[in-house]
């Protein structure tokens, strides 16, 4: 196994560095340059438009397709991540996170526009989506969509799925009761509930994610704010301690693999996934009246994801001053920072958050597989038995996550996302010219005071061969 881990971590570290790294900065900073910072300049417009009611009450709104999205982006991540770049890389890799997370919001608006100009109609009229439809119908290229449905489903049925579940049972290792069949135990039962939401299919997804989310996000942030403030002394120094961490160039030349700026980036597109190609799948499924609403609202996804929920993460422990290294890398680091003010409840309070967090990401995540599948299924939802069994697995491999070395968890699911990415966003650098004038027929409509309403000639493209957005 030790040999399997060694080299899964190689090919992790070259996969981030150097590539990774170079694709994504460009990316992010050439749309936001084409963009003229859309995700920045056009930010109280997302805020409008994520209360803007969908036209079909039967379809999924504006709303409920980034809440989809933002479950499977706000997750274990968001703690053990997050805690695992400060104790390995350093406080500096909170400001990389900020800096990915503002460059990336630009390459989440293109992914979810394009995913939304392509998307497609089932047989109830119902649109759905993702890169792998932009890929095949814009860049002609199916056996490219093909393969990104496969590191898809690598990635959020297996890769993410054993971090998930391994992240949530490290939880309970403080805890007394703790011993060699206790993550067994929680896989089993993580495993079991899991299975029992996947039967209820897409509607009970959207409504258990569209419910817990935002609950479990609120809760998440107000408590690390009640820490950060029993600590205000400590802010002046917390701040200065990121910054001087960040731009110790000469000690991140001197390991840069391990560095705060490598594991910032890591940590950060692992937990907000822009450009990824994985949200777009669930923008897909938005009904609006203009591409260009959803890619601005999957923008707030992103800010909520990284800059409120990570943020909330690196601050609160932070700003406690407890020890910080490799051996409480994980939840025992943010687990004993929530003790300094909460005691013993404060663990408690950590674990039950990580249980919702895993579980609206598992579920998150299922609902792009299924995407997938259909996909390569011939654009049809595979027969009700291949599901059935295709979702036994899908709990096989939750059960497993639990007992998994945590350094496979972490290699596994960085490797497949990092495929997806290099799929992903080259793809949006060349189809990006539909999403840009996608933005700019918005913005034109509505400075002439209009509800901006979408049509494929605005942008020139033939309508005979979508299905959506025709004259």
């Amino acid at each position: 196994m030790l040999d399997i881990v060694y080299i899964l971590n190689q090919i992790d570290n070259f996969l981030y560095f150097p590539i990774l790294i170079i694709v994504m900065a460009v990316s992010g900073l050439y749309f936001t340059t084409k963009t003229r910072g859309v995700q920045i300049r056009l930010f109280i417009e997302s805020v409008k438009l994520l209360l803007e009611p969908s036209e079909d009450k039967k379809s999924v709104s504006s709303l409920q397709a980034m809440l989809v999205s933002t479950a499977s982006r706000v997750g274990t991540g968001n703690i053990i991540g997050v805690s695992t770049a400060l104790c390995l890389g350093g406080p500096g890799a909170c400001f990389w996170m900020w800096v990915m997370c503002i460059i990336g919001a630009s390459s989440a608006f293109i992914e979810s526009t394009l995913a939304q100009i392509f998307k497609r109609k089932d047989d109830e009229g119902k649109p759905y989506g993702g890169p792998a439809y932009y890929i095949e119908h814009g860049l002609g290229k199916p056996k490219i969509a093909a393969l990104f449905c496969i590191f898809l489903i690598s990635t959020y049925a297996l890769g993410f799925n054993l971090l998930c579940s391994y992240n949530l049972q490290s939880t309970f290792m403080d805890y007394s009761f703790y011993n060699a069949t206790t993550p067994l135990i929680i896989g089993a039962i993580l495993a079991i509930i899991v299975g029992y939401c996947l039967l209820g299919g897409e509607n009970r997804i959207v409504k258990i994610t569209s419910t817990v989310v935002p609950i479990m996000g609120v809760s998440y942030v107000a408590v690390a704010l009640i820490v950060i403030l029993f600590n205000y002394q400590n802010i002046p120094s917390m701040f200065l301690l990121i910054f001087q961490d960040a731009f110790d160039f000469q000690s991140i030349a001197g390991g840069i693999v391990g560095s705060c700026l490598v594991y910032g980036i890591k940590r950060g597109l692992f937990s907000n996934e822009a450009g990824v190609g994985s949200a777009p799948n669930a923008s897909a499924s938005a009904n609006v009246s203009h591409p260009a609403k959803q890619g601005l609202v999957q923008t707030l996804s992103v800010y909520i994801d990284t800059l409120l929920l990570c943020t909330a993460t690196a601050l609160m422990c932070l700003s406690t001053s407890v020890a910080r290294d490799v051996t409480v890398s994980g939840a025992p680091y943010v687990q004993n920072a929530i003790s300094t003010v909460f005691g013993t409840a404060g663990p408690i309070f950590i674990t039950v958050a990580m249980v919702l967090f895993a579980f609206t990401t598992l579920l998150g995540n299922i609902y792009y597989v299924d995407n997938a599948l259909a996909f390569l299924n011939k654009k049809r939802v595979p027969s009700k038995r291949f599901m059935q069994i295709f979702y036994l697995l899908c709990v096989v491999v939750i059960f497993v996550g639990a007992i998994i070395p945590m350094d496979a968890a972490w290699a596994m699911a960085d490797i497949t996302m990092g495929l997806m990415t290099l799929i992903n966003l080259p793809t949006c650098v060349i189809l990006g010219k539909y999403a840009i004038g996608c933005l700019r027929d918005y913005e034109y409509q509505k400075k002439a005071g209009k509800n901006p309403v979408f049509k494929l000639s605005s942008i020139g493209l033939n309508e005979e061969e979508f299905d959506f957005w025709k004259d």
